[in-house]
């Protein structure tokens, strides 16, 4: 019975110790790659006559006074999970700001434009709802998204309306688009060609043709609704 014991005994043990020294715990791990979370910063900026929209673009930014914040967040699917319906003044200029984060969570917005040869591979687009554009109406009054990147990672200046990315934007709904809430995207493209970046115009950025125009992939595809309308006044103004 001893004997029988010891023999039966030690395949035993050697089994139980090569499923501990085998299991997945061991295996090495591997970072995940790709962002993780995402949030669009919407900034309202106030001024005096100099802060305007104007054709395709805007006068008087860099004097503009920030005011209210609202961030729209996202998952890793570009998913809306807070904010995600979005209320803007039509008349109200917003500076835009894209905020990342990867897996292990480091900032990563940056990294698209860590230095020129990296940022003449992306650009942002606004894409979803088919806006007025400002250049197509006689009072201003119509949608104006404008990346307005200033300088790159590396210290250098971006330079010129073709070398901005859109990490950092700009965004008028203009009352030709107020009223109902329309389904938009913030779309980070990245290009299959390094000279892509410096054929996509200004008013390209609401293009619903654009993955044909502008042959690549899209890295970020964060899904929000903006619904453009005046703020109401308080109640107590109604009080008699």
């Amino acid at each position: 019975m001893t004997q029988f014991i010891k023999r039966s005994f030690f395949p035993v043990l050697f089994a139980v110790l090569l499923g501990f020294s085998c299991t997945e715990d061991d295996e090495p791990m591997i970072p995940k790659e790709g962002i993780e979370k995402a949030h669009l910063v919407f900034t309202a900026l106030s001024g005096d006559d100099h802060l305007s929209a104007h054709g395709d673009h805007f006068h008087g930014i860099d004097g503009a006074t920030e005011g209210e914040s609202v961030s729209v967040e996202f998952d890793a699917e570009g998913n809306a999970i807070g904010g995600g319906h979005l209320h803007l003044d039509p008349e109200v200029i917003y500076k835009v700001e894209l905020q990342a984060w990867d897996y292990q969570g480091n900032r990563v917005e940056e990294d698209f434009i860590s230095n020129k040869a990296t940022a003449d591979q992306y650009k942002a687009f606004l894409i979803g709802s088919d806006f007025i554009l400002n250049p197509d109406t006689d009072d201003e009054s119509g949608a104006i998204f404008q990346p307005r990147d200033m300088e790159y990672g590396d210290g250098s200046p971006v330079d010129g309306k073709y070398e901005v990315t859109g990490i950092l934007s700009y965004f008028i709904v203009g009352e030709s688009n107020e009223g109902g809430a329309r389904a938009v995207s913030y779309v980070l493209r990245k290009f299959d060609d390094l000279a892509t970046k410096a054929n996509v115009e200004r008013i390209d950025w609401n293009a619903d043709d654009y993955e044909e125009r502008f042959a690549g992939e899209d890295v970020l595809d964060l899904k929000f609704e903006i619904h453009a309308e005046h703020e109401e006044e308080d109640d107590h103004d109604h009080d008699h």
